[in-house]
Formats: C-alpha cells, sequence, structure tokens
C-alpha cells in the first residue's frame, strides 16, 4: 500500500474556537476511498519536556495539580513553545523556572506526539546534565513541588500507577535506556 493509499486532503476548515493556548478546528476531508469525512482537532503551539540528571543520577519531577484531571501529577519538568521560540530555549527556560536548575549539556533525543487522533501537539524530548541550582521563577498561576526520583523508582511509579502522564512516561522510556548505555 503506497501513502497515496491512506492520506485524507482538506475540502474545507472551520475554526471553532480561539484561545490562550489552544484552537480548535472542525474541517471536512476528503478520505482516499473519495468520501468525506470530518475531522475535528486541536491545534497546539507544541512543547518541550526535561529529563533533568542530577549528579547523584536521581532526575528532578514535579508534583502539580492538573486541572483538566482535578488531581495531583508527578511529572518532567515540561512547558508550551512560545510563538517563535526554539524548543531547546523552551527546556531551558522551563527547567529554570519550574526547578531552579540550569543544566551544562542539553541534547534533544526525540519527539513524542501525545494525542495523534485529535490534535497536532509535538513535545520535543530533551535530556540535561551537569545541574547546577540557579533559582528558579514560577509564574504567578503556577505551583509545584519539585522532587528527586531514581530511574527505577520512576519506572516502578509508571508500574504502579503512581505515574501516568504521557509525555513523562514516554521521556522516561528515554532516560532508561540512555542512563543504562542501551541507547547512544
Amino acid at each position: 500500500m503506497s501513502d497515496a493509499d491512506l492520506i485524507e486532503t482538506e475540502v474545507s476548515s472551520e475554526e471553532l474556537f480561539d484561545g490562550v493556548l489552544l484552537r480548535v478546528k472542525r474541517d471536512e476531508v476528503r478520505t482516499p476511498s473519495g468520501a468525506i469525512a470530518v475531522r475535528e482537532w486541536v491545534d497546539h503551539p507544541g512543547a518541550a519536556v526535561v529529563i533533568a540528571q542530577l549528579d547523584n543520577s536521581k532526575l528532578l519531577f514535579e508534583r502539580q495539580f492538573r486541572y483538566p484531571m482535578h488531581r495531583i501529577f508527578i511529572e518532567l519538568p515540561a512547558g508550551k513553545i512560545d510563538s517563535g521560540e526554539h524548543a531547546l530555549d523552551t527546556a531551558k527556560r522551563e527547567l529554570q523556572e519550574e526547578t531552579g536548575y540550569k543544566a551544562r549539556n542539553w541534547r534533544h533525543v526525540g519527539t513524542m506526539h501525545p494525542c495523534i487522533g485529535y490534535s497536532n501537539e509535538r513535545i520535543e524530548i530533551f535530556f540535561a546534565h551537569g545541574l547546577s541550582f540557579v533559582g528558579g521563577g514560577l509564574d504567578d498561576e503556577e505551583f509545584l513541588e519539585v522532587i528527586e526520583m531514581s530511574v527505577t523508582d520512576a519506572m516502578l511509579a509508571i508500574r504502579d500507577g503512581d505515574i501516568t502522564d504521557a509525555k513523562t512516561i514516554t521521556a522516561l522510556v528515554w532516560a532508561e535506556k540512555l542512563i543504562s548505555g542501551e541507547w547512544s
């Protein structure tokens, strides 16, 4: 099967909502069979997540209340990419703002797409080490607790359902493979 046998093409597009962070669209598309279908989707600016490894080999995490789920989650530091901002700059900014740390060494390790059925969001995954504490600067509406956890304990937290955030789980797969030397 070729790509042409799978690709849908836009017939029309309507913006349903234009918010501070997200836009919601409804598109009519022509399917490969020629039928017309409706696709509703969220336009997202993208984000960056940071695997930040301390000198003691533990990783930095955050405990943060997430309003849509009405509960506290354990997550790796992350944030949205501002307009015109490079994803690495987002990662550096978010790491310092949220945890108070800067890193000497940065590496882009991958990209994930958390919600491919209804959003174009992409999350760039960065690995940072050589950390030094310089002080943070949370946004006025941001409240979180910074914690340290080993990769082993984080993987167990995934197994036990204590870490359920998709970007964190995906990035932890990278962390485990990078730190063990299985992936270079």
